[in-house]
């Protein structure tokens, strides 16, 4: 007896059908019945899964977005690595399947209304950061929240376009390498750098940490 597919893995198959179908004859020249039919869904499944064609080129952000809020609402001892261990987790999954999200990085290219909608959802990410700084780190300067974010979000994406623009694999060390730069230029790198002329003497703690990290880690010590 065949077993029925998960709803997650009865998803991939239609994204990956569509996907397919897109990269042959054109975004708008694919049809939700050819999708569905090339899946193996009717097309009522099709709607209960995907809101329409764009839903399915973006449907793994969406659960990533969703996972990533869930991931962070469970609370972390240093917020800024967990921002960071965040993104690293968005890259590890497009990454385990590079022919795939390279296929939809060339279907967005090619059709406006997707790049108009991709710019929306990198902001979808910056934004979840942003919140979750501001709720870690009650009394951060929202300038130091947003601007975490942002830098987080595009070295990110850099990366990431290196690996989708490419043919060979880009390690995660890369990423990794890219994140530790970023804390260190925050003052908020959990191994920080010998202590330097111009620290603010509080306990060592360089100029550009923020006010709620330099509370954070004072809490941290005294508890």
């Amino acid at each position: 007896m065949s077993e029925t597919p998960s709803p997650s893995a009865a998803r991939t198959v239609v994204v990956a059908a569509a996907l397919e179908l897109f990269a042959q004859q054109g975004f708008e020249a694919t049809s939700v019945e050819q999708i569905a039919r090339a899946a193996g869904v009717s097309r009522s499944t099709f709607f209960r899964q995907f809101g329409g064609k764009e839903d399915v080129v973006f449907a793994d952000h969406e659960i990533l977005l969703a996972d990533l809020r869930t991931w962070l609402e469970r609370g972390h001892e240093n917020p800024w690595v967990a921002v960071c261990e965040a993104t690293e987790r968005v890259f590890r999954h497009f990454a385990s399947d590079p022919k795939v999200a390279r296929r939809r990085y060339e279907i967005v290219r090619q059709v406006p209304a997707l790049r108009d909608r991709e710019i929306v959802t990198v902001f979808r990410y910056e934004r979840l950061f942003d919140e979750y700084l501001r709720s870690a780190l009650p009394g951060i300067d929202p300038l130091d929240a947003v601007g975490f974010a942002a830098l987080v979000t595009a070295l990110h994406n850099h990366v990431l376009r290196r690996l989708l623009r490419g043919t060979k694999r880009v390690p995660l060390s890369e990423l990794q390498a890219a994140l530790d730069g970023a804390l260190r230029r925050y003052g908020v790198h959990p191994d920080p750098a010998p202590p330097a002329a111009d620290d603010v003497v509080i306990a060592v703690f360089p100029r550009a940490t923020p006010a709620a990290e330099v509370a954070r880690r004072i809490r941290s010590s005294l508890d």
